[in-house]
């Protein structure tokens, strides 16, 4: 019973066993503080026979230390101090802190930096010993700051004893916070505990409030015995302290308590944290049971471990206790150690009935996806499968969407698109139904690994399964398509989604069809596919038209740029203003340069006569160059025999062009 602790147990002294803090000048060892093992270390040790400095003596070494300070001299302004050190004489307040400052400012990397930081630390300690008056608070924060950084944990403790055998008490939250970080850091958190404890009997017996440990100190103490000491007896002692300074617990003190029950096997005291905590009006559990999962796990007590995440459920009106991911990969781990794959899928079913009852949870959420998330976060993907597995083998009770959902991820992941597809099917025929987004994530891994049919199987399962927004995928489909030159399956797709209003279709994806179809040369399929996009009444643009005639060009397919033309020039008399095709001078150049490369000029010069009508710039000399190409010996006598039309539009072209009849 916590309170019942606070008030029953008889007060210890302070200073019982704890881990020893190293002796006042330990840290100087070259080990400890240099990466060079011969480092001399600075000393501040008076001589045997100290020699007596006059009052100018003392005022022209203080000068010199003012001035090297000044300008940053440090190795001049240590041995000024050192001059005054060794006559057993200390500067001025001022001088005392400027130096000490200087020195703690200064840290940084590399061995210099540890060097100064020795002087500091040396200086310090020098100045409490002999007249801590001198010294200001905030020299000293300023100075366990810098240890800290440097992750000095172990002088930074010497530092506060010398400062408590001195009487030297500056307020805790200027350096415990500090001290606290330094020692977690270093992963040496128990030596804090005597400095805790030093520090709650200075503050009782000297009556000192200034100097009590407050709440974030309290837990440090408690994780200290809790997680590193597992000691209940020096547990005890901290929640002693805290009710005597009357610190109030939070969760994490509930917490770090519940751990070490659960690691002892103490489960009626942890009943009493329980009924503790409604006491205190905590209504989360989330820190107590992932501290008793972390206990019971350490205990190797697998059974206990399901049965509080299964009570975590059961807790009427429950805010707030699920779990988070760090604590599912802790439980994971240890079911994964003992074996334990079957286990985890019967807390798995056991958990779903319960959370069944409730509609307000979240997929991820639920026990399931905790589990199967962190299995595929720790890289046991392969378990999570075989928990999956052993769930369906179970037959009790339908795989919760939370199961699938890691699963997917690590399958979209690795670019196991097809084991992904297939496990997809499998949640529609259960009845389940996936996010867009989640639709979206899967298609985009499988074009990017080229696996077109799982890609379209998934959009085939969106549609199936009334997705209302299907643009997103559509799109990814059609871009890999297009990228990897793979038209007929773009053509394909296009027809087989062209009817779903749920999917904008327009010219655009015709044309980009018909472009890489004439791009690789495929004409047939490329004009198959113009009549039809026509014939579903998507209307042809002037893209539409370009794509087709440099493709019939690069096939030398020039009759085929006639009849295009013919239907070109029928829709730009069309009465209809939304069929009307209007020319440009891209289109314009395509055919005429075409036109003229095929020999037929009676439509190259309709099309002139168009571009005149609409004020259409012609280069002449590109149509001269076709003709010369390919019309050269061309002889009008023997055109005039066989075509007398087709000799007259031959010169009317010839005129036109500029070219000598």
């Amino acid at each position: 019973m916590f309170r019942k602790i606070l008030t029953s147990i008889q007060r210890r002294h302070f200073s019982s066993s704890s881990p020893e803090s190293p002796s006042l000048y330990s840290f100087l060892k070259p080990s400890l503080f240099s990466h060079k093992p011969n480092t001399l270390t600075p000393s501040l040790s008076p001589p045997q026979t100290p020699k007596t400095l006059s009052q100018d003596q003392r005022s022209s070494i203080e000068s010199a230390l003012h001035d090297s300070l000044a300008s940053h001299n440090t190795d001049e302004a240590w041995k000024a101090f050192r001059s005054l050190t060794a006559a057993s004489s200390l500067p001025e307040k001022r001088l005392v802190n400027s130096l000490i400052t200087h020195l703690s400012g200064s840290c940084g990397d590399g061995e210099n930096s540890s060097h100064r930081l020795k002087r500091a630390f040396a200086s310090a300690a020098y100045v409490i010993e002999k007249d801590p008056i001198l010294l200001e608070f905030e020299t000293v924060r300023t100075l366990m700051e810098s240890m800290k950084v440097a992750k000095a944990a172990a002088p930074a403790l010497a530092l506060v004893k010398c400062m408590f055998q001195n009487r030297y008490f500056v307020p805790f939250d200027l350096w415990g916070h500090l001290i606290i970080d330094s020692c977690r850091e270093n992963g040496t958190l128990a030596a804090f505990l005597k400095v805790f404890r030093e520090s709650c009997r200075i503050a009782v017996d000297e009556k000192l409030d200034f100097m009590k440990p407050d709440l974030v100190a309290s837990n440090a103490a408690l994780e200290a015995c809790c997680r590193q000491m597992e000691s209940l007896a020096d547990a005890e002692n901290v929640i002693e302290s805290m009710a005597i300074l009357g610190v109030k617990p939070d969760e994490s003190s509930f917490g770090f308590l519940a751990y070490l029950y659960a690691r002892k096997g103490l489960k009626e005291k942890i009943s009493e944290l329980e009924n503790l905590m409604d006491g205190f009006g905590f209504e989360s559990r989330r820190v107590l049971y992932s501290n008793m999962i972390s206990g019971y796990v350490k205990m190797g007590d697998l059974d206990s471990v399901s049965d509080v995440i299964l009570h975590s459920l059961k807790r009427d009106g429950e805010e707030d206790s699920s779990l988070v991911e760090e604590t599912y990969c802790e439980l994971v781990k240890g079911f994964i150690e003992s074996k334990g794959i079957k286990s985890l899928a019967k807390l798995i079913i056991e958990a779903q009935k319960l959370e069944s009852r409730s509609i307000d949870i979240d997929i991820d959420r639920s026990v399931g996806f905790g589990i199967i998330n962190a299995c595929v976060n720790l890289g046991f993907s392969d378990k999570a499968h075989s928990i999956l597995e052993e769930m369906i083998a179970h037959g009790e009770v339908s795989v919760g969407l939370g199961v699938y959902l890691p699963i997917l991820k690590a399958y979209s992941k690795e670019y196991k698109t097809a084991e992904a597809t297939q496990l997809v099917t499998e949640i529609s025929n259960s009845g389940l139904q996936l996010d867009v987004e989640i639709y979206n994530a899967l298609i985009e891994a499988s074009m990017t690994n080229q696996d077109f049919i799982s890609a379209f199987t998934l959009f085939r399962d969106m549609r199936d399964t009334r997705v209302a927004d299907l643009k997103g995928s559509y799109l990814t489909i059609m871009t890999g398509l297009l990228e990897n030159q793979r038209p007929e399956l773009m053509a394909a797709f296009l027809d087989e989604v062209v009817e779903d209003p749920r999917v904008e279709v327009n010219s655009h994806d015709w044309n980009s069809i018909i472009h890489a179809f004439c791009k690789s040369g495929r004409l047939e399929d490329a004009r198959r596919t113009f009549r039809r996009m026509v014939f579903l009444r998507y209307e042809p643009n002037n893209q539409t038209y370009l794509s087709l005639i440099n493709g019939y060009v690069s096939g030398e397919k020039y009759f085929n740029v006639l009849l295009l033309w013919n239907e070109v020039k029928g829709k730009m008399s069309s009465i209809d203003a939304e069929t009307r095709s209007k020319l440009d001078h891209a289109l314009v150049d395509a055919f005429l340069y075409a036109l003229v490369k095929g020999g037929f000029f009676d439509a190259a010069m309709q099309v002139v006569e168009k571009s005149r009508e609409m004020m259409i710039f012609v280069d002449k000399w590109r149509y001269k160059q076709a003709f010369m190409e390919t019309h050269k010996k061309l002889r009008l006598p023997k055109l005039r025999k066989r075509n007398y039309k087709k000799m007259e539009s031959l010169v009317a072209f010839k005129n036109w062009a500029g070219l000598s009849t």
